[in-house]
């Protein structure tokens, strides 16, 4: 890893911290990195930290990613800025629906970084109840080490309140078992109207919920009236979207740009398929830039 992309990751940790009020809270949000590689890192004392660690640190506080990829305001982009924004305002709970690859998460990460008191929390199927206050807790900054639930809930549940306009994002909401889920409504319970909260999924979620409310599933009907009876349905990416982030991030050809617009359209605009095949496009022309340039010193 250069010199110049570590000043970068440092830059952004930095622009991390920030967004906390102090930074042993912030070091406490990063997953597996400690106060003190935060400090050493900001610090300039780089010689100490492993390229492992340089790679995870970027994940956590750089939208974009190590590769410096260029995000672009594609339709649903701007959608999930609009929507998140209005959560944080004035406190209100959406659930975002969003075709898979569309750039839901990207898009809430880059709302993170823009914004203070934003919190996003992965969910994920294996999550218990105790797994997803601990997650919400550590996102925010807390230490809970020994701590039980009803503890972890009521602590992390009254940081928050003090802060001026949080905002939690559960991104792949729709992952969570009905145990977890039905708990949500005690977070909700005691952050109405004092924290904003978005749902991030694919449209799975309409179908689970319905069938729910419909078999009269303990919590379905309360989670359902929380999120307002409907959802925040995103506009789905289109060839236009595509064209803006290949050029972007590099690619001009028209031939090439043509081909990768083919490609997202026979994957239903997967914009990770997209990003992989601009990734592709450009290394074809690199090596064949190379081959040429080689023919000519011969």
């Amino acid at each position: 890893m250069t010199q110049t992309e570590k000043q970068k990751i440092t830059d952004a940790l930095r622009a991390y911290v920030g967004r906390y009020p102090s930074q042993n809270k912030a070091a406490a949000s990063l997953n597996g990195v400690s106060a003190a590689t935060v400090s050493a890192i900001l610090k300039g004392n780089h010689d100490l930290i492993s390229e492992d660690m340089w790679r995870n640190v970027d994940k956590q506080v750089r939208p974009q990613g190590a590769a410096g990829w260029r995000i672009v305001e594609t339709t649903s982009f701007r959608e999930i800025q609009t929507a998140l924004s209005d959560a944080q305002d004035f406190g209100n709970v959406r659930w975002i629906v969003g075709d898979a690859g569309c750039g839901k998460s990207t898009g809430a990460r880059y709302y993170a970084a823009e914004n203070n008191e934003v919190f996003i929390i992965l969910c994920d199927e294996d999550m218990r109840k105790s797994d997803f206050v601990r997650e919400i807790a550590r996102k925010v900054g807390l230490k809970t080490a020994g701590m039980r639930l009803r503890e972890m809930l009521e602590g992390t549940t009254d940081y928050l309140m003090q802060l001026e306009a949080p905002l939690l994002i559960f991104d792949e909401g729709d992952k969570l078992n009905d145990n977890v889920f039905h708990y949500f409504i005690n977070i909700y319970n005691r952050l109405e109207g004092r924290c904003g909260i978005a749902f991030l999924s694919t449209g799975y979620i309409e179908r689970r919920l319905e069938r729910g409310v419909a078999c009269g599933k303990k919590g379905y009907a309360e989670i359902y009236s929380r999120i307002g009876r409907k959802y925040y349905e995103l506009e789905p990416t289109n060839a236009v979207d595509v064209m803006a982030v290949c050029e972007a991030n590099g690619l001009t050809g028209k031939k090439q740009i043509s081909h990768v617009v083919e490609v997202a359209q026979e994957s239903d605009f997967d914009m990770r398929v997209v990003r992989r095949e601009i990734h592709r496009q450009k290394r074809i022309a690199a090596a064949k830039t190379a081959s040429e340039s080689q023919s000519n010193n011969d």
